[in-house]
């Protein structure tokens, strides 16, 4: 533990003693204790905004706070000891049974402790506890119960600690770092012998296994990324357990003290320990305000603290980014750091451990030699540099190391990860032109067998960044959403390792479409750099796709490429959102949406690339990002696209369409076919383009049977897996406000709109379409959640529920949501459809938004069609096609400016506050 400067600042022990011997003196030791227990808990108190306030002055000296914390927990603790042994129970003559010792363990044993955390106490004596030591126990642990401290305590005799040790790793640990605190010197230093001389001898192997399993299974909890963006900071990958891990196995193996002497034997070089340290004291720190913020044990950092915390910290805005983006940034750096310490230091142990395994029998005298890769050392699956300055003479050697290691599915080294990371700053303009080098990363990034692993290393040891500078600037940047789960560097990297999948077959049934286009691309680097840049202009303050492109155009010729894959690079960076923003916000069945898209496109190898990198850009966003809905309207936009690209002026026109599709529903549909025929004078054209043959063949029977039995209402819902969704047809007498009305029934349901569509027969009866999910994006399948789905919209539309009122009562699936600021805008689109007027609303997600939306555009006599509803974290965007009551498009600016006033009041949070 570090010194405490002015201690008595903190806690005054001799002072506080003093008081309680007085209160003792003047009352007696039992009637003192309400006077002991409030000098103790000001003494808490005081001690504690003393260290608050410290840790403000300089808000990341984590290792101050916490070592404050762990000091003023302590002084309480002798105080309380010397109090109950002299005044409540004092025995001027104990046997030797009579002793105690009290011993800090786990973390408040290192002398660590963040402001409430655990006082974890194990209490040792000699052998079964006798009568005297129960009581001093008991009576220790009721004074620290009314101090409100949280303790994590144990009570064992000598004999069961090395018995209990022996078996539990927890325990084990927690003794590990014991540290006496009070009580019988003799009898700890006793303790500590026996632990050292009969628990630790010949379990060392056995410690280090465990230990790794365990924090495996920790990382797999806590979503198994050191890039997660609401990270815990003390459980999560490379957070402080992982740094805690390392001390843990060398202090088990080597016995040392301190963090420090991991340098003297050699586990961290003196450079890699200063990381530690310097990570070790920024997570402290940021754990601390956590503690402060919350006033409980909080470890995660959650989107509502990061902004809290990043202030505290002192972090600053700068040009297209917020302080809380630079905050979590820096965050990232720092899991990255442990990241790399953990990997080098762990790879040492193995060989170190498997060294000291001796072979037995007429192969014990048997020493595989190291065999030679290109001046490299190759031995037990791993690369390694055969000298140390082997980089520094030939810099480029940084990126072929990687190279050889993704070529031949070989590790890297450990001591050549740490020369690797010594050495990067090596890498110069020079190296970077170097087509040699370039040649090399290029291999890597479109590497066969697993470029995603390779890269990562790459990124973890400083080498990917310094060699392609601008993914330098995106390393550990997160973006301040619900929607991105992961930095955008580890996005980047997760999306190149799903094109490699993909690439090589892993993912067909995830990705069918994607599986089979691929081998048709005329270029895959082109691919596979379009995928590394997508992103990396984020964080500029500008478009990042207009910036990215940009990037592209000088990038590339350096990477290799020639002029005209250069150019297709550039241009899918600059419309890498273009494919997934027309699936999903425009309407497929309307020829102007396909039209527009193609015009941008204009060709198939373009169209091929960009669905590829659209698919990998989505699925790497996050996990329960991708879902068959999104497949299948990706799928529907590529093959309309691609009809239009091979046929031209050739394409089918709106009649043979048609007359395809009712040929194709006659097969789905069987001996009901005659329907078709039955039912034509009830079905435009319109009707006929938009829904897909599938959900017409479900229509068509459903509405013959409404027609037969004259149902003023029929409501049918079914499981659709087509679309990963449930499909809820509504078929009635159509009437003004039937859309927002549905809306809000199935939203009390507990469903989310994700696509609608709306028909008006040619005799006045609906049909309207719905693609519901659950707030997680699954399908209701059961029957009894279908059930209830049907009858909230029986009881909607006829009157038994007052949906303003009870829509309020509904809570946000994710309140996290207010975190975050989202303003609501709305955009009028007259061009993107030949009938429709096309408006765009985004909005901050919320209950009912949809309904609300709704509501207010048939408050303003607007007639919707259909809608398109897609969800990014926190943000929902709502998109209509829409006409006036005369089924025109809607062009007055005066009109315009009335509809928009009225979706940005329903969208807005004072109206969602004022409906509830």
């Amino acid at each position: 533990m570090i010194s405490i400067p002015n201690q008595r600042a903190v806690i005054d022990r001799r002072k506080l003693a003093a008081d309680i011997a007085a209160a003792v003196a003047d009352n007696g030791a039992r009637k003192a204790r309400p006077q002991v227990v409030e000098l103790l808990r000001t003494a808490l108190e005081r001690g504690r905004s003393e260290l608050a306030r410290r840790l403000l002055e300089a808000p990341s000296a984590g290792h101050a706070c916490v070592n404050g914390q762990a000091f003023l927990i302590d002084q309480l603790i002798r105080v309380m000891h010397d109090h109950v042994i002299a005044d409540l129970y004092p025995a001027p003559n104990r046997s030797s049974g009579e002793r105690l010792t009290l011993i800090a363990v786990g973390g408040y044993g290192r002398g660590e402790m963040a402001p409430h955390s655990d006082v974890d106490i194990a209490f040792i004596t000699p052998g079964k506890n006798t009568p005297w030591c129960e009581q001093v126990i008991e009576a220790l642990l009721y004074y620290m119960w009314d101090l409100g401290l949280k303790v994590g305590h144990s009570s064992r005799s000598l004999d069961e600690m090395v018995r209990m040790a022996r078996q539990d790793l927890t325990i084990r640990t927690a003794i590990l770092e014991g540290r006496y605190l009070w009580g019988d010197q003799a009898l700890y230093d006793q303790t500590s012998r026996r632990f050292w001389g009969e628990v630790v001898p010949g379990s060392e192997a056995r410690f280090v296994a465990e230990k790794l399993v365990e924090r495996n299974e920790r990382h797999k909890r806590m979503g198994d990324s050191r890039y997660v963006v609401e990270p815990n900071i003390k459980d999560g990958k490379g957070g402080l357990r992982d740094l805690q891990t390392l001390y843990w196995i060398g202090k088990y193996i080597h016995r040392v003290r301190s963090a420090a002497e991991l340098v003297d034997v050699g586990l961290l070089t003196t450079r890699e320990y200063r990381t530690f340290r310097r990570a070790e004291n920024f997570l402290l720190a940021v754990r601390c305000h956590l503690h402060m913020i919350t006033k409980r044990a909080e470890d995660r950092l959650t989107f509502d603290l990061q902004r809290e915390v990043a202030a505290r910290m002192q972090f600053a805005e700068r040009t297209g980014k917020s302080a809380v983006e630079r905050f979590m940034q820096y965050y990232f750096l720092q899991a990255r750091h442990v990241g790399h310490l953990t990997g080098v230091f762990l790879a040492h142990i193995d060989e170190e451990m498997a060294g000291k395994k001796k072979a037995r029998g007429l192969l014990a005298s048997f020493r595989p030699r190291a065999r030679s890769l290109k001046g490299y050392k190759v031995f037990g699956g791993k690369i390694a540099a055969p000298s140390d300055d082997w980089f520094q003479k030939d810099p480029a050697r940084l990126i072929e190391v990687f190279q050889l290691a993704e070529e031949h599915r070989y590790e890297v080294h450990p001591e050549t990860m740490r020369m690797a990371a010594r050495d990067v700053k090596a890498i110069d303009a020079k190296v970077r032109e170097d087509p040699r080098a370039n040649a090399l990363f290029l291999q890597i990034l479109t590497g066969r067998n697993d470029p995603e692993t390779v890269l990562r290393w790459m990124n973890e040891a400083g080498v990917f960044g310094r060699f392609v500078p601008d993914f330098g600037k995106v390393g550990a940047q997160m973006q301040f959403d619900m929607y991105h789960h992961y930095t955008v560097d580890e996005h980047t990297i997760r999306a190149i390792g799903l094109l490699a999948k993909i690439e090589r077959g892993e993912l067909k049934d995830d990705h069918p479409l994607s599986s089979e286009i691929i081998p048709q691309l005329a270029s895959r680097r082109v691919l596979y750099i379009a995928t590394l840049l997508h992103d990396i202009a984020k964080g500029r303050g500008g478009d990042h796709s207009v910036l990215g492109a940009e990037i592209a155009l000088e990038l590339c010729p350096r990477l290799g490429l020639r002029e005209e894959e250069t150019e297709l690079v550039s241009w899918l960076v600059r419309y890498h959102l273009l494919m997934s923003a027309t699936a999903f916000k425009r309407d497929l069945s309307d020829p102007k949406t396909i039209h527009d898209f193609v015009g941008e496109v204009q060709s198939l190898e373009r169209l091929r690339q960009l669905l590829v990198l659209t698919v990998v850009d989505i699925r790497a966003v996050g996990p329960g990002i991708w879902n068959s809905w999104k497949r299948q309207l990706l799928s529907d936009l590529y093959e309309l696209a691609e009809e239009q690209l091979r046929l031209g002026h050739k394409r089918r026109g709106r009649a043979e369409r048609i007359a395809a599709k009712k040929q194709r529903v006659a097969e789905m549909l069987g001996s009901d076919a005659h329907f078709i025929d039955a039912l034509d004078d009830r079905f435009d054209d319109a009707y006929w383009i938009a829904e897909p043959e599938d959900i017409i063949a479900l229509n068509l029977p459903h509405y013959a049977k409404a027609k037969q039995l004259e149902d003023q209402l029929s409501i049918h819902a079914h499981y659709y897996p087509a679309r990963g969704a449930t499909l809820v047809t509504v078929i009635g007498d159509d009437h003004p406000g039937l859309f927002y009305r549905i809306a809000g029934a199935i939203h009390l349901a507990g469903g989310n709109i994700i696509d609608a569509r709306i028909h008006t027969t040619r005799v006045g009866k609906a049909v309207d379409n719905f693609l519901v999910q659950d707030p997680l994006g699954k399908p209701f399948s059961e029957e009894t959640q279908l059930a209830r789905l049907k009858t909230a919209i029986e009881d909607a539309l006829a009157g038994k529920i007052e949906l303003v009122p009870q829509l309020a009562k509904r809570p946000l699936p994710r309140a996290r949501a207010a975190s975050f600021e989202v303003r609501p805008r709305v955009e009028f689109d007259n061009k993107a459809s030949g009938r429709f007027t096309v408006i765009e609303v985004g909005a901050r997600d919320r209950p009912a938004l949809l309904n609300r939306l709704a509501r207010a555009l048939f408050e303003n006599q607007v007639m919707i069609n259909s809608a398109h509803i897609t969800n990014y974290g926190e943000r929902a965007v709502d998109t209509f096609y829409v006409t006036d009551l005369l089924g025109g498009k809607i062009v007055s600016p005066d009109r315009l400016r009335r509809i928009e006033t009225a979706l940005l009041r329903a969208a807005s949070d004072q109206f969602a506050a004022e409906a509830a």
